[in-house]
């Protein structure tokens, strides 16, 4: 299977001469960071065994929150992690997604569109919940924002 730091080697360099105007520049170094993860771009260490000499090199790790070799091991422990504290209840996933027409400020204006997009759906949810006819109560929730469609569409939601 082809890993992104392919694809961003491949086609980055034409993505950004097309689009470069409209990328932040934590994207830009997303890119060059995860195009160059563990590669001979950003050097390595030999290391040699004392008992029977044989050596290897490893190259060094982009360290980018962003990239999915250097924080797959993290995202699993932290899955664990989140799992081991599930209380044994029902649990149900919402989406919540920006309206088509707001994308483009959204894009602009990312900090404060983000934030109002957790606090509303954090607060409709919990208007939702106090209901009688749904939970009749308080609920706790975790948001997680994910920005981008699968086909690399810009997509704001919150699930």
């Amino acid at each position: 299977m082809i890993e992104l730091a392919e694809i961003f080697r491949r086609h980055g360099p034409a993505y950004r001469q097309k689009y470069d105007q409209q990328l932040l520049p934590s994207q830009r170094r997303a890119m060059a960071d995860i195009a160059w993860c563990r590669t001979e771009a950003l050097g390595g260490h030999l290391y040699i065994c004392d008992q029977c000499g044989q050596t290897q090199y490893s190259y060094h790790s982009c360290k980018n929150r962003h990239c999915p070799k250097c924080q797959n091991d993290a995202a699993q422990q932290w899955l664990r992690r989140q799992q081991a504290l599930l209380l044994p209840v029902p649990y149900f996933m919402v989406t919540f997604t920006l309206p088509e027409g707001l994308r483009a400020l959204a894009y602009r204006h990312q900090e404060l569109f983000y934030n109002l997009l957790f606090q509303t759906s954090a607060a409709a949810l919990q208007q939702l919940a106090r209901d009688p006819r749904f939970v009749g109560g308080q609920i706790g929730m975790v948001g997680v924002l994910q920005t981008w469609t699968r086909d690399l569409r810009y997509h704001p939601h919150v699930h």
